[in-house]
Order: C-alpha cells, then sequence, then structure tokens
C-alpha cells in the first residue's frame, strides 16, 4: 500500500533539497538522512549521521519481512508509523548498576529474541545495555541525546560494528530516532527483495 504524502511534507522535502543537495547519497542513506534532517530542520546531520548501505539493505528486508521493533521510549513509539513497537519501560525498574531505561531493553530483549531493529532515542543507558547483550541485531537506530554519555554511547555502537544508524554529537532524540526508522519504512520494497 502507497503512502499518502500530505502537501506539506511535499512542499518541506522540496525546500530541504534545494538547500542541501543529497543526490550523492546511495538510495537508503538519502532516505535516512532527508527524513532525519526534515525531523529537525536541522542541515548539520547531513554530516553528523554515520551508517553504510549495505547494512541498511539488509536492514530494510529484516524490517519489512517482519522483525521486531524495540525501542526505548514511548516518545520513540509515537513517532513510528505504520509499525507496532516493543517499549518495556513501564514494565521496567532502577536498582544498583542499573537504569529504569537500561532494565526495560533488557526486559525487551527477553521478548523479541535476536533479529530485532532497536531503535534508542533518548537514554544513551538503554543503548550501553543494548551493547551488553548479545542481540544479534538487524539494525540498531543510536541516536540517544545529552551531554551525558550520549556521543560516548553513539562512538562504542560504531566501534562495536554491529549494523547501525547513529551520529557522532551529542544530538539525537526521540524524533529523529523514529525519523531514521520511518524513512526505511517507507522506502519501496525492490523486486528483489519480493522475491528473496
Amino acid at each position: 500500500m502507497n503512502r499518502l504524502v500530505h502537501p506539506i511534507e511535499q512542499e518541506s522535502f522540496r525546500r530541504l533539497r534545494a538547500r542541501l543537495d543529497t543526490s550523492h547519497f546511495p538510495p537508503l542513506t538519502r532516505a535516512v538522512v532527508e527524513r532525519v534532517i526534515h525531523s529537525a530542520a536541522d542541515l548539520d546531520y547531513a554530516t553528523d549521521l554515520v551508517m553504510d548501505e549495505s547494512k541498511l539493505e539488509k536492514a530494510h528486508t529484516a524490517l519489512h519481512a517482519g522483525a521486531p521493533v524495540v525501542v526505548d521510549v514511548e516518545m520513540v513509539a509515537a513517532g513510528i508509523t505504520r509499525r507496532e513497537t516493543v517499549c518495556r519501560l513501564k514494565d521496567a525498574r532502577s536498582g544498583p548498576g542499573m537504569t529504569r531505561s537500561a532494565h526495560a531493553i533488557r526486559l525487551a530483549y527477553e521478548d523479541v529474541g535476536p533479529g530485532a531493529l532497536w531503535v534508542i532515542g533518548c537514554a544513551p543507558t538503554a543503548l550501553e545495555e543494548l551493547l551488553k547483550l548479545d542481540a544479534s541485531p538487524a539494525l540498531v537506530i543510536g541516536l540517544p541525546v545529552g551531554f551525558v554519555g550520549a556521543a560516548e554511547s553513539k562512538a562504542a555502537l560504531r566501534q562495536s560494528g554491529l549494523p547501525a544508524v547513529s551520529n557522532v554529537s551529542e544530538k539525537g532524540g526521540s524524533a529523529v530516532a523514529a525519523a531514521a526508522l520511518n524513512a526505511l519504512l517507507y522506502h519501496p520494497v525492490s523486486k528483489f527483495e519480493e522475491t528473496s
């Protein structure tokens, strides 16, 4: 089913592309970069985001084949359209050496097991906890925001070698994390993916 795009969104993307040439990016990278920039009205994401097209292709296939989507907070879930998500923050508890966000990631992993797409837009400790698990993710969208631990947790994600979308700076947040996942959701499935 094709997604109906509102005229305001069409005009917003037209203006974005008039201010920033994204044509040199491969298709899925371009989709993620543009949707993240659109969500934050921040052109700097074009040079701040880090991802690999071949890993995005595999994640896109997994997503459209029904792989679970796990989020760290309800704000991320609220921004993801056209897909159910798993969020265990309401059930989580903080304790010695573990934040509530980290515990929620552990609970979610018990629910979904390996192969999920993880979308973390709020808590660096959630991303840190995910990196401790043997989650074998299809993709980690690691875009937590903040001055304490955000940039460091994203650097650790990149160093882990896991398939990921991250950024170098401290900025991020629920809206941009959801936008990155939506970019993959909205991007059409190729004929190759349909037959493989």
